[in-house]
């Protein structure tokens, strides 16, 4: 599987380390009321879906950064992929 890094071009899949749902990078707030409740579902509970997902992958042959790569789990087809740094300002922005 190629990975087509924003910075770096095409690169093998093998540089890389898949680490889960791109979610992730949506921490609860640790001063909310229900923070208990927020962060077990963070830490324990996951999506596992047929189709499209945005994931959290690791450069780690290569330039050590964090991307969100937009990939069909059934067919391995990726759609996107972006540095996440950019993906969390953006959200960061939209909130």
């Amino acid at each position: 599987m190629i990975i087509n890094h924003p910075l770096l071009g095409p690169r093998d899949s093998a540089e890389f380390v898949y680490l889960g749902d791109a979610s992730l990078i949506d921490r609860p707030d640790p001063n909310a009321e229900d923070r208990d409740v927020a962060f077990h579902d963070y830490a324990y509970l996951r999506d596992n879906p047929a189709g499209e997902h945005r994931e959290l992958w690791f450069h780690e042959g290569g330039d050590r950064s964090w991307l969100v790569v937009t990939r069909n789990t059934v067919t391995h087809e990726i759609s996107n992929v972006a540095l996440a740094r950019d993906v969390a300002r953006a959200r960061g922005r939209s909130k």
